[in-house]
């Protein structure tokens, strides 16, 4: 995640074609990220940081994408940035339905029982089709949880806590 209420989006690996096209890995769920004129700023290790426009975002292969950037026309102008990374700012994300949230929303947060013991911090998610699954590590510990509302009974951001009633056997 950067700093300033800026996401990061994903990764420039590489180039395609000679008119400043890049490849892209996406960290992003779809493509709606990158829409046209949406703005994305660049961040390298070596200082360098600038905000362009999207011209336009189309997906390459798994997750990669092709992306075009507004003031990016030539091959030269690229090469320099792979490796770079895209932020957008938080504040350009699509709004969510009730009881949705933004995984890095989620990641972060330490995990009670309802029996007030702590369990640990959630330190990933991993989505499995019909529910995410919560990977919740404290010490040497891990513990997958279900995000499922019978298992989550609620999440204060305010004070970055999950409040989870375990199923038998976790």
């Amino acid at each position: 995640m950067g700093d300033n209420g800026s996401l990061l989006i994903a990764k420039i690996v590489g180039t395609h074609g000679l008119k400043g096209t890049f490849r892209v890995y996406s960290y992003a769920e779809s493509l709606s990220v990158f829409k046209p004129d949406s703005l994305i700023l660049i961040r390298n290790t070596k200082g360098y940081e600038d905000i362009h426009a999207v011209n336009w975002a189309k997906p390459h292969n798994k997750q990669i994408i092709l992306l075009s950037l507004k003031g990016i026309t030539t091959i030269s102008q690229a090469e320099p940035l792979i490796g770079s990374e895209l932020f957008i700012s938080k504040a350009d994300l699509p709004k969510l339905e009730d009881k949705t949230y933004y995984w890095f929303d989620i990641i972060g947060l330490s995990v009670f029982t309802i029996d007030d013991e702590y369990i640990g911090r959630v330190e990933s998610i991993i989505p499995t089709g019909s529910n995410d699954v919560f990977v919740v590590k404290g010490g040497d510990k891990e513990i997958l949880i279900p995000g499922i509302e019978s298992v989550v009974l609620s999440i204060d951001f305010n004070k970055k806590i999950m409040l989870v009633d375990l199923p038998d056997g976790l």
